[in-house]
């Protein structure tokens, strides 16, 4: 019996086995990357395990594994597939991370493309739990998570994910080794903590200088920070006003965001 893909959830079910083998192994049974913790022995979880495709693999690793899924269908299939696995039914958005494992873990899926980016701002919001996340989502957001300064697609997420992890795209995934295929390719990669403990600088601010700048994407900086600058900020002297956003590297905002926060 298999589960019908539903539109509503952004539902795609994986069919190619080693494209799910390929995703299972980026958070386990390969080298780690120099100075990151060591995740390939912690619990995992996964988001939107569907038909269980990746799930197998990520079973075959013996780490402890808890999935979640919204859609009912899905959870009934896995628990006559997989009755070992331990599944909780809910959105993951709305989700306590914290009644998932009591420590770290790391984070998976498949995830569905019509919430990726939020499923990403939560693992902001849960960056000290996880200190590895992988996965597949739509080609075009997976890009500019891992996008760096003067890309066209460099922003908001690129920003704050980059503050805390080191975001590598690994792979392309074409539409026609998904049932149902998309309309869009897709894209799998790894987000890993780096050592920062701090940004720096005012978090909170931070953040409003991030999304204010690239809310006016085609302003420069002078323009469209001009509301969060106080008159005779040394930020309006600052070498940086007169570029646009998608120039300024993640460190470059953390200098800018403590001009603004000066008082002059």
């Amino acid at each position: 019996m298999n589960v019908k893909a539903k539109k509503s959830l952004g539902q795609h079910f994986l069919k190619d086995e080693e494209i799910a083998r390929r995703i299972a192994e980026t958070i386990s049974g390969q080298e780690l990357p120099a100075g990151h913790p060591d995740w390939t022995t912690m619990p995992i979880l996964e988001v939107g395990p569907g038909m269980g495709v990746l799930t197998k693999y990520l079973l075959a690793t013996g780490r402890p594994l808890r999935a979640v899924e919204l859609d009912t269908e899905s959870v009934e299939f896995l628990a006559r597939v997989y009755p070992e696995l331990q599944v909780t039914e809910a959105d993951f958005l709305k989700l306590d991370l914290g009644t998932m494992f009591t420590g770290e873990f790391a984070l998976i899926g498949n995830y569905p493309y019509n919430i990726s980016s939020q499923i990403f701002f939560k693992v902001l919001e849960n960056k000290e739990r996880i200190p590895v996340v992988a996965g597949m989502l739509q080609k075009e957001v997976a890009e500019r998570i891992c996008s760096g300064p003067g890309s066209k697609v460099y922003g908001i997420l690129s920003v704050l994910l980059q503050v805390w992890y080191d975001c590598e795209y690994l792979f392309d995934v074409e539409p026609f080794v998904f049932a149902p295929p998309p309309k869009v390719r897709s894209g799998v990669l790894r987000l890993t903590r780096n050592s920062r403990t701090s940004p720096g600088c005012d978090p909170e601010l931070f953040k409003r200088v991030v999304k204010t700048a690239f809310g006016q994407r085609r302003k420069t900086l002078r323009n469209s920070l001009a509301p969060l600058i106080p008159a005779g900020s040394p930020a309006l002297r600052s070498e940086l006003m007169p570029l646009r956003p998608e120039r300024l590297s993640v460190d470059q905002f953390i200098e800018l965001t403590n001009l603004i926060a000066t008082k002059s």
